[in-house]
């Protein structure tokens, strides 16, 4: 027997990950309040990583509940930046601010995913990758955005790694996977070992 194989996201990098390693599989948003589980979690002193755990098994559960039987992917990302934690921006303006706050610095992205069954945690990973944003020019944040337009609004770091958004870096030390929000390799590990693909 199949198991029926559910990813707990919107998101479109996710779903493409899934479908290019030709995975059966669906998808369903988990239309959670990130910003408020987020906040939460910040006031009871949670780490970045564990934030990105929380938000990942939060999604998980919540659609876990709505298909008894089903394997669930839950799947989050956090930024942090000189110990400050960044959002998703809301505009291109915000973008624009964003990125100019990450020009010339380092940040890093935690990447967490969560395998569940029901009300139950299978397994759980968390990856992080580092980024040096290189010394742009305004220049070229203005062709960069006009290029990529509300697409990177979906990216809490206004940017698509496998995409334009490449060029904003000098270093990338990371899994690729893990930048685009899925520590996928580790995935693939877990989903082999719990039956859900061929051994």
């Amino acid at each position: 027997m199949t198991t029926r194989l559910v990813l707990a996201s919107a998101s479109p990098t996710r779903r493409e990950m899934l479908l290019a390693a030709k995975i059966p599989f669906e998808s369903l948003s988990p239309e959670v309040d990130e910003e408020a589980i987020k906040d939460i979690s910040l006031k009871n002193g949670a780490s970045p990583a564990a934030i990105a755990d929380i938000l990942a098994e939060y999604k998980a559960l919540h659609i876990a509940a709505r298909v008894p039987g089903a394997a669930v992917i839950g799947a989050d990302q956090v930024l942090v930046c000189e110990g400050s934690l960044f959002s998703k921006a809301r505009s291109l303006d915000e973008a624009r601010e964003t990125l100019k706050l990450f020009r010339g610095r380092k940040h890093e992205l935690v990447s967490a995913v969560v395998l569940v069954r029901d009300d139950v945690v299978l397994w759980r990973h968390t990856e992080s990758a580092h980024l040096s944003v290189r010394d742009f020019s305004d220049a070229f944040l203005d062709s960069y955005l006009a290029v990529e337009g509300e697409d990177i609004l979906g990216s809490v770091g206004c940017y698509r790694i496998e995409g334009a958004g490449v060029q904003l870096f000098d270093k990338v030390e990371g899994d690729q996977f893990t930048i685009r929000g899925l520590p996928f390799i580790a995935l693939l590990g877990a989903l082999r070992e719990y039956g859900i693909l061929i051994p």
